[in-house]
């Protein structure tokens, strides 16, 4: 056992390291940065948690707070791909290209499957259903068909800033 992951180890270096994935390079993404996807702040509630393994627990998206009725907006270029119910969840997904797909749940869409759409174009509305609590946005994003963290591919989160509060400092 020992020996099979020192033998993998040195074969991903001499590979030159582990293969990049989108977390690594954001920027490679089409369109990035991508357009976030509800009015109002960024306010995420839960982030992407990824599995120790293809089966295990995790939260293979974010879920953003938005107002339930609220347009919901393509993050970047693309053709939906999908537009139904799976189990209790209506859901729309949009193939970006070069490998990016994105699944946005729960999601209320006319649109249908091969229907292209523009960054920042509005593809439905936030309803109710699914694990999301309701008055949140599940934003999921698979690479290739591994799911990753897809808040890098939004830009830069701004940076706080600490002012004066209070009165002089002695």
């Amino acid at each position: 056992m020992l020996l099979a992951a020192v033998i993998l180890a040195l074969t991903v270096l001499a590979a030159g390291g582990p293969a990049s994935s989108a977390a690594d390079a954001p920027e490679a993404a089409p369109g990035f940065p991508w357009t976030w996807p509800v009015p109002g702040p960024r306010a995420v509630a839960e982030p992407f948690r990824a599995p120790a393994h293809a089966y295990g627990p995790g939260h293979r998206g974010m879920d953003v707070r938005a107002v339930t009725g609220a347009a919901v907006r393509s993050p970047a270029a693309g053709v939906v791909a999908f537009r139904g119910v799976v189990v209790d969840r209506p859901l729309l997904t949009i193939d970006h290209g070069a490998g990016y797909v994105t699944t946005l749940e729960p999601v209320a869409s006319d649109l249908a499957p091969g229907t292209a759409v523009e960054a920042g174009e509005a593809v439905g509305v936030l309803v109710t259903g699914g694990h999301a609590d309701p008055g949140t946005l599940h934003v999921g994003l698979r690479v290739d068909g591994a799911y990753v963290n897809p808040a890098p591919l939004f830009g830069a989160v701004p940076r706080a800033v600490l002012l004066p509060c209070c009165g002089t400092v002695p």
